[in-house]
């Protein structure tokens, strides 16, 4: 990676929390892939882990945490659809694991994706049904949500780097923002629905920007900010409660005298009322 200033860092090994992550993913898919393909497991089988609108609201609750963790098990755009959350991960997110440590970087991921599918799910239930049916499959699942998340994240926090996208392309963040949201958006005019519905990358550079936007996180800025108010909310109303401040009891008898030397000939200036020196 480069930055702004010209310096060059050598490339981040992912950490065993990514590694493993993928690795997971990645078995994931090769099980599905051959049990369907070859070992006469049937389709509806995948499909029990995937996402789905009407069954998620009949109780099967599971399929909205297992959704990002599927990967098309067969078909033309299989390996792609593997291979595209793997490269995402494996070039974007080594950096924020560094920075954040393994246990937020799975909780990110997990965070975006949960949160990019269930709004999707609620804006598919309020669309007219011929728009829902282009905008969200009968079934969603996949990991590009949180890769995109991952990307949105990247680019805030690193503003002004610049990351060799798949080792071969140099990309600055500006640049890199501008590509996820682009390619989102054709999509969109083109009507190619993707695996994970067409409004799911959205929401998950929008959690993206949310959950890991910088440090702290606009989240986090917010809630902060919400708290300061109400506590300076509430200091304001104990002083309107206490009234006006009434001078301190006094019961020594003590009192400020001025101090500093005196223009005065006179040692006696110097002196306190009970006639000793002042130090």
């Amino acid at each position: 990676m480069q930055s702004s200033s010209g310096l060059v860092s050598g490339f981040i090994r992912p950490g065993k929390a990514l590694i493993g992550l993928m690795v997971a993913v990645t078995a994931l898919w090769l099980m599905f892939a051959i049990g369907v393909n070859g070992g006469g497991a049937p389709l509806p089988v995948f499909l029990l882990f995937t996402g789905n609108t009407e069954a998620i609201l009949h109780g099967e609750l599971w399929r909205l945490f297992t959704a990002s963790l599927m990967h098309t098990p067969s078909g033309a755009n299989s390996v792609g659809h593997l291979l595209t959350a793997l490269f995402g991960l494996f070039f974007l997110a080594p950096r924020l694991e560094q920075l954040w440590g393994p246990a937020r970087m799975l909780r990110f991921i997990a965070l975006t994706s949960v949160l990019a599918y269930a709004l999707q799910m609620l804006v598919e239930l309020v669309l007219p049904g011929p728009l829902a049916n282009r905008m969200v499959g009968a079934y969603w699942y996949g990991l590009e949500p949180a890769v995109a998340a991952v990307a949105i994240a990247w680019a805030c926090t690193f503003k002004g780097s610049v990351v060799n996208l798949f080792g071969l392309v140099p990309m600055s963040s500006r640049t890199l923002i501008l590509m996820v949201i682009g390619f989102s958006f054709l999509r969109v005019a083109a009507g190619a629905r993707p695996e994970e519905g067409l409004l799911s990358p959205f929401f998950g550079m929008f959690f993206g920007w949310l959950l890991g936007g910088g440090t702290p996180t606009p989240l986090r800025h917010a809630w902060l900010k919400l708290r300061l108010a109400q506590l300076e909310g509430q200091d304001a109303r104990r002083q309107a409660n206490a009234g006006p401040r009434k001078p301190r009891p006094n019961p020594g008898g003590l009192r400020v005298i001025p101090g500093g030397r005196s223009d005065s000939e006179d040692d006696d200036d110097d002196k306190g009322p009970d006639g000793r020196w002042l130090n």
